[in-house]
């Protein structure tokens, strides 16, 4: 199947087989290895990624879910080569050790904030609560959200 998308601002068509998942059809084919497969199940959140603005886990999505679809990816949210605020915070305030939750998490983020701008640390643990993380307890992660939220309008945080 042809499928016509926006994949990081870019117009991107692809002939695959509709029923592949988009987590195979972005790491294989597209080569965005920034999404990454924890579990494959939906469990875990490490493939979440946008699309049409809201976040989605892509092991549970199939190509033919993409048609016409806006996707960003980890790799699509910096600018002019500059970490996104997301990224930032995470980086100064030590939300990521093992890494590989963090774009997850990061994209999990992005659609929290841009639903609720002003989260309480409660609600911005119940907006990541779909994405586990077996290194950092959390806490930091939470605080880096926080911190994003309180510089967006410095920071130019969508």
């Amino acid at each position: 199947m042809k499928i016509g998308f926006t994949l990081n601002g870019k117009n991107t068509f692809i002939d695959v087989d509709a029923a592949r998942r988009v987590i195979d059809v972005l790491r294989e084919d597209l080569e965005m290895t920034g999404t990454k497969e924890g579990c494959g199940t939906g469990e875990c959140g490490a493939c979440t990624i946008l699309v049409n603005s809201e976040s989605r886990l892509a092991c549970l999505m199939v190509a033919a879910q993409l048609e016409g679809a806006e996707v960003t990816t980890i790799e699509g949210i910096e600018r002019d080569g500059r970490l996104h605020p997301l990224q930032k915070a995470f980086v100064e305030h030590g939300a990521i050790q093992c890494g590989f939750c963090t774009p997850g998490m990061v994209m999990a983020s992005i659609d929290l904030l841009s639903r609720n701008p002003e989260p309480t640390q409660a609600e911005i643990r119940e907006g990541i609560s779909g994405n586990l993380c077996r290194c950092t307890g959390y806490q930091k992660i939470v605080e880096a959200v926080a911190a994003a939220a309180a510089a967006k309008e410095k920071d130019g945080l969508p």
